[in-house]
């Protein structure tokens, strides 16, 4: 059975700096592409950042030269280092994976459940 595992989430001022990851079991998706979503209260989940199988990336405007996602193939663990916070990063932030090498955000397949980023002004 495939789980995908974040940690790292939690409070921090505004300014300060996050870094989550996302262990996954039963399946090797180091290779394929992933991404993270985050869900704020009261509105719909976006896509904020993906990496490809050639480690090519894209992230959303309101994160793009503030957070970073990476991977440990071998450790089948994703990684979003986030600095700079802002109290509108405030939400859960969900990993993901999809089956194919190169993908978008409506192609993934595999979910994490979910940790909580609160960010204080």
């Amino acid at each position: 059975q495939v789980q995908l595992v974040e940690s790292g989430g939690g409070s921090v001022q505004a300014g300060g700096s996050l870094r989550l990851s996302c262990a996954v079991y039963g399946y090797d998706y180091s290779n394929y592409c992933m991404a993270w979503f985050r869900q704020a209260p009261g509105k719909e989940r976006e896509g904020i950042a993906l990496i490809n199988h050639d480690s090519s990336t894209r992230y959303a405007d309101s994160v793009k030269g503030r957070f970073t996602i990476s991977r440990d193939t071998a450790k089948n663990t994703l990684f979003l280092q986030m600095n700079t916070l802002k109290p509108e990063d405030t939400a859960t932030y969900y990993c993901a994976a999809s089956g194919r090498w190169f993908c978008g955000y409506s192609d993934m397949r595999a979910w994490g459940k979910g940790i909580l980023v609160t960010i204080s002004s």
